[in-house]
């Protein structure tokens, strides 16, 4: 009997709703089948099963939220009955359970140092992870563990054949048995015992502050608003950040928009005016690559590829899938992806490769006739710029006063890594390429 946990679907993940079961108590399960949809603070994701097993228990109803990332959700029966395996989410693993002999010290330790690991619940030792003696994570079906232990063999030098390379009994089975288990350290003390949750904080309530009690209606907090909140609160707060506005003139951008979406008519693709700003935000990058940039501890991280982040409002909060390589993409690929991705976005459907990550933001507001603004740095991301609605405006050329379509860019800036003179650099390669497009593709 073997109990699948919650998963971990993101490093930001650490609790979600249990949106959907795909399976019952009795039902014959296989590696690879779907056995539920777990929705987390960004998207709603399929969860396979590993080995094959039968459903003894469903531990969590259908549509309960708020379930903490390693909490027991179902329970399988049978051979290889293990947890699900979501899509690789190394940051966000649960720390391993303590195992007998040297595994229970690396659990002590990581236990010691992984805030998720310490809010998360125990996890049963057969179920969770363990690590190699380089750090990297083990991943094996319960029976796999106990033959290996009976075998004397090391599962670090045995290559897995189960979903995603967890290594499964029959694995083991065609294990040489020169893969021999070091020796096993003296017995290490047992793992300290985890902090049990902190109580809620107590903030000051609305009545205290003069709003009366029944004057208003209080929504809940889901999972995105209160990461979108954490994440917006750690950059403002963390990250010295600096704005710089720049107006370029669009009607050459919007004669061009119309040609090119005359040619793609038969295609059925039309490529907007956000489409064309993510590609010459991603070339005027490969030109001033050191706006191209993240801060870390340990050095300035410079990006080979301009991978632009899209803001796209959802219910309840925003997410930002990702164009990757727009460098290196034509305007209808860039449309085509850009439609996929907000849609599927908007339905809670992206997989977390495509909103994590990300080396520079594009959010646009000028659809709602937003003339200027500036947006909050996406970390790690080194900039993210903000584009306001193009709108008839008097411009000077030479002695005389005609009338253009200008559209205003506000470029926010991490002063770590981006100064003022590179940012202005990369907004005067930008401004080249907006306002007169072939240069995007030659």
């Amino acid at each position: 009997m073997t109990d699948i946990l919650m998963p971990a679907l993101s490093p930001t993940m650490e609790e979600g709703t249990l949106a959907k079961w795909h399976v019952k108590k009795g039902d014959q399960v296989r590696s690879g089948d779907v056995i539920a949809e777990i929705e987390t603070d960004k998207a709603t994701m399929e969860v396979e099963a590993v080995d094959e097993g039968v459903v003894s228990e469903i531990l969590v109803a259908e549509g309960s939220e708020g379930v903490k990332v390693n909490t027991p959700i179902a329970r399988l029966q049978g051979e290889g009955g293990a947890a699900a395996a979501p899509p690789p989410a190394p940051k966000a693993e649960p720390a391993p359970a303590p195992t007998p002999q040297t595994d229970s010290a690396r659990a002590s330790r990581e236990q010691a140092t992984d805030p998720v690991a310490k809010a998360a619940p125990a996890a049963p030792p057969a179920a969770a992870p363990a690590k190699a003696e380089g750090g990297e994570r083990i991943f094996a079906s319960p029976l796999a563990r106990r033959l290996a232990e009976q075998k004397g063999l090391d599962l670090s030098a045995v290559k897995g054949s189960g979903p995603h390379g967890r290594i499964v009994k029959a694995d083991i089975d065609a294990a040489q048995p020169g893969q021999a288990k070091p020796p096993a350290a003296a017995a290490a003390p047992a793992a300290a015992p985890q902090a049990a949750p902190s109580a809620p904080r107590q903030v000051q309530s609305l009545e205290q502050q003069g709003i009366p009690a029944g004057s208003y209606d209080l929504i809940p907090l889901d999972g995105m608003r209160k990461t979108v909140a954490r994440r917006m609160t750690d950059s403002f707060r963390d990250v010295p950040h600096f704005p710089l506005t720049i107006d370029l003139e669009i009607d050459g951008l919007l004669a061009a928009r119309t040609r090119i979406n005359a040619l793609l008519e038969k295609e059925g693709v039309k490529v907007s005016v956000n489409d064309m700003v993510m590609k010459a935000a991603a070339v005027a990058l490969k030109r001033v690559p050191e706006a191209n940039a993240s801060y870390t501890p340990e050095g300035i991280a410079m990006h080979h590829h301009a991978d632009i982040s899209m803001a796209v409002a959802v219910p309840g909060g925003l997410i930002t899938p990702i164009i990757r390589a727009a460098e290196a993409k034509g305007l209808a690929q860039i449309a085509t992806e850009a439609k996929d991705l907000a849609e599927r976005a908007r339905n809670k459907r992206l997989k977390p490769e495509e909103f994590q990550g990300g080396t520079f933001s594009v959010s646009n507001l000028g659809m709602f006739g937003i003339k200027t603004f500036a947006s909050i740095i996406n970390e790690p991301q080194g900039c993210i710029m903000s584009v306001g609605a193009g709108e008839k405006r008097p411009v000077v050329r030479g002695d005389k006063l005609e009338i253009a379509t200008v559209m205003s860019v506000t470029l926010t800036c991490d002063h770590r890594v981006v100064d003022g003179a590179t940012g202005a650099r990369f907004l005067q390669a930008f401004k080249a390429l907006i306002e007169e497009p072939l240069t995007m593709i030659v």
